[in-house]
C-alpha cells in the first residue's frame, strides 16, 4: 500500500492567499499548535483547490485559506482545547483535516479584503452555522458564493462551519501522521 501523498499549497503555485492562522497567536487557543506554517492537502483535495480557485478567479475573488491538513497531534491540542464535538472532531473519529481531504478558507475581493461572511473564521458558535437565520442578505450571498465555488470544485460542507469544506468520503481515508508539521505544546 503506498503512503498519502500530501501535497504543498503556496501562492505561487495555485494562485490562493495562505494565512494559517493555527501557526500563530490569532486562533481559537490563542497560542501557535503548528510547528511549522505549511499548508497541505491530499492529492485529490489539492486537485479539487485547483478547481476552486479557477471558478473564484472566473467571478474575480481569491481564495483564502485558513487551515488544509492538520496533524492528528494538534488535532487532540484543540480537543483538549475544546471538547465539543459541535466544532472539534472527537478523537476516536478524526478530523478530515487530519486526512488531508479538509480545508478552511474564505473569499477575497479584487481589492484583497475578504468578504463579509457574517463571523470570523474558527467563531464557534451558532452563527457560523450555514444558512443561519438572522444573517444579512449581504452576508447570505456571500456565504452562498462561497459554498456555490466549493460545491462545484467537488468539496461538500458541514453544518457549523462556513468555511469548513472537504471531499466527500473522507471518513474511509486513513489519518496521516507527518510528525514535521506539529503540533506545538500548549502551556
Amino acid at each position: 500500500m503506498t503512503e498519502p501523498r500530501l501535497i504543498e499549497i503556496t501562492p505561487a503555485t495555485h494562485g490562493v492567499d495562505i494565512d494559517l492562522v493555527y501557526a500563530t497567536e490569532r486562533n481559537l487557543t490563542g497560542k501557535p499548535i503548528y510547528k511549522k506554517a505549511h499548508c497541505l492537502l491530499l492529492e485529490p483535495a489539492e486537485a479539487g483547490l485547483r478547481k476552486a480557485v479557477k471558478i473564484a478567479r472566473d467571478a474575480g475573488l481569491t481564495l483564502r485559506i485558513f487551515d488544509a491538513y492538520r496533524p492528528p497531534q494538534a488535532q487532540q491540542v484543540l480537543w483538549d482545547f475544546l471538547p465539543d464535538p459541535t466544532y472539534v472532531a472527537e478523537l476516536d473519529r478524526g478530523s478530515n483535516h487530519s486526512r488531508g481531504t479538509a480545508i478552511d478558507l474564505t473569499l477575497l475581493d479584487a481589492s484583497g479584503n475578504e468578504l463579509d461572511m457574517g463571523t470570523g473564521f474558527d467563531a464557534m458558535t451558532i452563527e457560523s452555522e450555514h444558512f443561519h437565520p438572522g444573517l444579512s442578505q449581504h452576508v447570505q450571498r456571500n456565504r452562498l458564493l462561497l459554498l456555490g465555488i466549493m460545491h462545484a470544485a467537488g468539496f461538500t460542507h458541514i453544518r457549523n462551519e462556513w468555511w469548513h469544506y472537504e471531499l466527500p468520503g473522507s471518513r474511509a481515508l486513513p489519518l496521516i501522521d507527518n510528525s514535521e508539521s506539529g503540533p506545538l505544546r500548549l502551556m
